[in-house]
């Protein structure tokens, strides 16, 4: 059987990825002003080139006539040529803090993916510009540069939704896609907002509280210090920065609902206990494990509680050096990091909702032998009968999210490194968390960082974005008439 199909049709995604240029031209404009405040110059001018490269690229490609309605492969062209694109831009101004062009790379990438890896020895001598250029290409990424491209550029309708990644809330959707996308800036410049004040007021310093908060509210887990989370030398300090990583890991649209509806409607949502539940296991078995290791139990389940949630949000940050772990330790963020947040949030992973999708099939599975043959079962969450498309969705994804991460990891241990590390290691990349077993660093062999950073863009977008750009068929065959 055929199915009717289309190929992408090059003005429409030229004219949007064009649209998508100006828009990221202006958010350059950022780190650019921050440089200039720090006096630091020879980075101000690198930013400026590319503002200027950016953005004029973007205004000749967006004066391309084309239709106004975008088909979904083009959209996941676009979505995927977004985030490549900016992290290769970006590469180049991140280089003038005495970075390689491969470092510079797997740095830019790790930051528009809001995965928080690194192969930097150390942040004790890099410029303030760099530390806060990673945290702010985190923000955007966590937001999604194409939210915003939603936001300012697309017309309202289900494309727009679909690049938005918002079709599993679409009963939310009060208005145009423009609308939503804008409430959804809010919330997120809210919670930043509100990050930067509470731990600045608390003593973390401003710049490193503008710093943490960036990262913590997109996920993505890049530190000011070498320590990491153990850089702030306050239980306090640590504890909001963990709960603003929580708070971006819940699909930002059901705050606005909350407001609405009131603070309960929160802890009634599936993905929400999912993640809350998720979280407060995985604490209870680090500590038991941390236990083990001859920590106090005060002290366990202080690290536990962090730095499960840490990982159960995709955050990345930590409190403990991670390789000196014990395999069950390892094991739990492993399992943690693989589950990730929630859908529509900041979060990366396979994400909660998937997974309660996969538990419906399951039970249905089981049901199904002592049902009568014409009897149809229907698999559901809450009262909401789950679409066909939505379960081989669900299942497409956790199988694909499987397979690469099958292969990175015969790669690594392929190349020597130990089983258990590797597989930490590449689950945390594919999930965009962040969280190294020790294998990231600068001697890492060329080959793994760039399979590091193709799992890092490949868990950005779920995957099934890159395979659609390099499907053959999306370039050749029929194409709808412009």
């Amino acid at each position: 059987m055929r199915a009717l199909r289309y190929s992408v049709r090059p003005r429409p995604v030229l004219k949007y990825f064009g649209q998508l240029c100006i828009v990221l031209a202006v958010l350059t404009l950022v780190p650019l002003v921050v440089s200039i405040l720090l006096g630091d110059y020879r980075v101000t001018l690198r930013y400026a080139i590319v503002v200027a490269g950016v953005f004029v690229t973007g205004f000749f490609l967006r004066r391309l006539s084309a239709p106004r309605r975008i088909q979904t492969n083009e959209a996941m062209v676009v979505t995927a040529l977004a985030f490549l694109f900016a992290a290769i831009v970006m590469t180049w101004p991140t280089m003038a803090s005495g970075l390689s062009f491969t470092d510079a790379l797997f740095e830019t990438i790790s930051g528009v993916t809001t995965t928080g890896l690194s192969v930097t020895a150390s942040v004790a001598d890099k410029p303030a510009i760099f530390l806060f250029s990673r945290a702010w290409m985190q923000w955007v990424g966590g937001l999604g540069i194409v939210i915003l491209f939603v936001a300012t550029m697309i017309r309202p309708g289900l494309a727009a939704k679909r690049i938005g990644d918002l079709e599993d809330y679409e009963d939310d959707l009060v208005g145009s896609t423009r609308t939503q996308a804008r409430r959804v800036i809010i919330v997120y410049s809210i919670m930043t907002g509100f990050g930067i004040i509470v731990l600045g007021l608390l003593g973390a310093g401003w710049f490193n509280s503008v710093i943490y908060s960036l990262s913590a509210v997109s996920t993505g887990g890049f530190s000011p210090h070498d320590a990491s989370l153990a850089g702030l030398n306050s239980s306090w300090l640590q504890g909001i920065v963990i709960l603003l990583s929580v708070a971006g890991a819940i699909p930002l649209v059901l705050y606005f609902r909350s407001f609405k509806e009131g603070g309960k409607m929160l802890i009634r949502d599936y993905q929400v206990q999912g993640l809350l539940i998720a979280g407060l296991v995985a604490a209870l078995l680090m500590a038991l494990f941390l236990a083990q290791d001859g920590f106090s139990w005060i002290q366990a389940l202080h690290h536990g509680i962090l730095n499960a949630f840490s990982a159960q949000s995709t955050a990345g940050f930590s409190t403990l050096d991670i390789s000196q772990l014990n395999a069950g330790a390892k094991l739990t963020l492993i399992f943690s990091m693989f589950l990730g947040g929630g859908v529509g949030s900041t979060a990366g992973g396979i994400k909660i909702l998937r997974i309660f999708i996969l538990v419906q099939l399951l039970y249905i599975f089981l049901q199904r032998p002592g049902m009568p043959r014409q009897a149809v079962a229907e698999a559901s969450l809450g009262r909401r009968r789950l679409e066909t498309d939505e379960l081989q969705n669900a299942l497409s994804i956790f199988f694909v999210f499987l397979a690469f991460i099958g292969i990175s990891w015969l790669i690594f241990v392929g190349m020597g490194h130990n089983p258990l590390d590797s597989l930490f290691e590449v689950v945390s990349a594919i999930g965009t968390v962040g969280l190294s077993s020790g294998i990231s660093a600068p001697d890492l062999h060329p080959i793994l960082k760039g399979v590091l950073c193709a799992d890092m863009l490949l868990g950005r977008l779920e995957i099934i974005a890159w395979l659609v750009l390099f499907y053959p068929r999306t370039w050749i065959g029929r194409r709808l008439e412009e």
